[in-house]
């Protein structure tokens, strides 16, 4: 089970991310890069619950990037206990995460995902580099 406190660790890890308010004066939480978002909390609204029914989930939901609408739709269809998307969504590569199905691994991998998805090439390659280079 994850936290906000475990997202803010992974997306504050990344070079480039920000933390900051999705938007005032909801707040909720958001981390950008470059302005872009990554991952944000995501409350349920009224037509995100009349949609879902009572597969609507509690807890807390996280908005990520995802490469495109593919992955949204298979993640949502072979991890449903974790990954899902409401009609909100549709033509957006975005998938919903439910924070406390999630294992930190899988989150962390996911905001990487996330990240790079809107990152700029230049931080990409940052990233890349710092992840290739041996401890001296």
């Amino acid at each position: 089970m994850a936290t906000l406190d475990e997202v803010r660790r992974s997306a504050m890890s990344l070079p480039g991310v920000e933390e900051g308010e999705l938007h005032p004066p909801s707040g909720a939480i958001a981390w950008r890069v470059r302005g872009k978002l990554v991952v944000w909390e995501r409350p349920l609204r009224k037509a995100d619950f009349e949609a879902l029914g009572d597969a609507a989930p509690d807890g807390v939901i996280l908005g990520a990037r995802v490469p495109d609408e593919a992955v949204k739709f298979a993640w949502a269809k072979t991890e449903p206990d974790v990954f899902f998307t409401t009609p909100h969504f549709d033509g957006y590569a975005t998938v919903l995460v439910k924070l406390d199905a999630i294992d930190a691994d899988r989150l962390d991998e996911l905001i990487e995902l996330s990240w790079r998805t809107v990152a700029p090439k230049t931080l990409v390659a940052e990233l890349d580099r710092g992840a290739g280079e041996e401890p001296g």
